[in-house]
């Protein structure tokens, strides 16, 4: 092989005279030729192979019908795009072509995205209204009807420019009520995620916080051309209106404009004047209103009384005179009356009748009998009453004497006449021990039949030996005392 080599430059003088670059040398020279050559162009081209890689970057391809060209952006840029990259879209792409030494492939690196022409921008848009409209955003029963005269009013727009100012005044002129503005931006790249976040902001406020939950939301935005309004195309905002609890207003662009937020939210201003009339009545003719109900109520009452009155009349003239109306009953209680005393009357004589029958039966012999009659009884209700209390008396007179026996059995008196004596001291009281004596006391000895004066020796004398009592026998269970 070297052999061969070295005969082929042998044989071309010329070949050995040719500069030897390294690979990093050719691909750094080609690289500066192709960004001399194209320093700035504009592509027109259908994406294909669409990847966000997760450092922010974006790859794709540009193709048409003969050729491919690899493209990129940067994270710095695609984040300022007004337009987002979508598969199968026909876009032109402005930048500058360059390689990747890495492959040894060109591409071109895009600093601007545009959609290429009006009907490409609408053909996507379309596309994309249908698929929302298979899911049911767009449905007309999902929308709710807006509050007659909400208390607060959500305004999503930029916190400067004629649209608010627009809708204050013209809410300022109609009915004025409380707004809370949520500032945003309604153009750029960031536009978008502003208005979707905007709106999940108002639903997310609880009732009753600090900063109130409004009852109508109204998203704003002033004219502009197709690719200013595309913020309101984008499916995110789209889901973010369909999914609002609050009722919303869409408000951007002129009359003319659509955006796909106009067929997800409940009503359609066609400007943001516009929506603001939507959004509350005229205050002026409310009060009016209010006056000429309260007129026709009048007017109405008015009419109902006078003819109700009237009816009244006809009625009245149809029923009969009082004194006609009350002849008959009158007439009726004058003969019940009448027919009354005659019956008093003739219940009085028939019991005038039944008391002198009675009377007549009353004889005096028969008067005579049961007088004598009752004093029979009476008598011999007294002896059996003297029978009676003579029988009590020998019975309580029987019983006394026992107790009396009884008590005589038990009375020291029958101990006193068994020889027994009764020792008491000069006060009177009983002596029942020689231990009570004392020597020298005058005592009094009573006897059964008298009582006698003694004087206590001075030496006390030795006691003889009392006998040993008898043991007591228990009383016999269920046997009362003789008292």
């Amino acid at each position: 092989m070297y052999h061969e080599c070295a005969m082929s430059e042998a044989a071309n003088p010329a070949l050995a005279n040719l500069p030897e670059f390294s690979v990093s040398e050719i691909s750094s020279a080609l690289k500066r030729t192709v960004e001399d050559a194209f320093p700035f162009v504009r592509v027109r081209g259908e994406i294909s192979g669409l990847k966000f890689h997760s450092s922010g970057h974006v790859y794709f391809d540009l193709k048409d019908d003969k050729a491919v060209l690899n493209a990129v952006i940067w994270r710095g840029v695609a984040q300022k795009l007004k337009t987002r990259p979508e598969q199968g879209a026909e876009v032109v792409c402005t930048g500058r072509i360059s390689t990747y030494p890495g492959s040894s492939r060109y591409q071109l690196i895009v600093e601007r995205v545009e959609l290429a022409g009006i009907g490409a921008l609408m053909a996507m848009i379309e596309a994309r209204k249908k698929k929302l409209a298979a899911e049911g955003l767009f449905a007309e029963a999902r929308k709710r009807p807006l509050p007659f005269l909400p208390n607060v009013i959500g305004v999503i727009t930029p916190p400067t420019g004629a649209v608010i100012r627009d809708i204050m005044h013209r809410l300022q002129e109609r009915f004025p009520r409380r707004v809370i503005l949520w500032p945003v931006a309604v153009q750029g790249e960031r536009s978008a995620g502003e208005v979707a976040a905007a709106i999940r902001g108002f639903n997310a406020l609880a009732p009753g916080g600090p900063i109130p939950r409004p009852d109508l939301l109204i998203v704003a935005r002033g004219g502009g051309s197709v690719e200013d309004l595309m913020a309101f195309n984008e499916e995110a905002v789209v889901r973010a209106v369909a999914e609002s609890e609050i009722p919303l207003i869409s408000a951007v662009g002129h009359e003319t404009d659509t955006t796909l937020i106009d067929f997800a939210s409940d009503r359609r201003a066609p400007t943001p004047t516009a929506a603001a009339e939507m959004a509350v009545p005229v205050r002026a003719e409310l009060l009016q209103q209010t006056l000429d109900l309260e007129r026709r109520n009048l007017r109405g009452f008015t009419r109902a009384l006078g003819e109700r009155r009237t009816r009244l009349a006809g009625l009245v003239r149809a029923l009969p005179r009082a004194d006609q109306l009350f002849a008959q009953p009158r007439q009726r209680f004058d003969f019940a009356a009448e027919r009354l005393g005659q019956a008093l009357r003739r219940n009085l004589q028939e019991h005038r009748r039944d008391f002198i029958e009675a009377a007549a039966l009353l004889r005096p012999r028969t008067i005579a009998t049961a007088i004598e009659t009752g004093r029979e009884r009476v008598a011999a209700l007294h002896q059996r009453l003297e029978r009676a209390h003579r029988v009590r008396f020998t019975n309580l007179s029987r019983h006394i004497g026992e107790l009396g026996r009884v008590l005589e059995s038990v009375s020291y008196r029958a101990a006193l006449q068994r020889g027994y004596v009764v020792v008491r001291g000069a006060d009177g009281a009983t002596r029942r021990r020689a231990a009570a004596v004392v020597p020298g006391e005058h005592l009094t000895l009573a006897f059964a039949d008298g009582a006698h004066g003694a004087t206590a020796d001075t030496e006390p004398s030795v006691p003889a030996a009392e006998p040993a009592k008898p043991a007591r026998r228990p009383p016999i269970k269920g046997q009362g005392t003789l008292f």
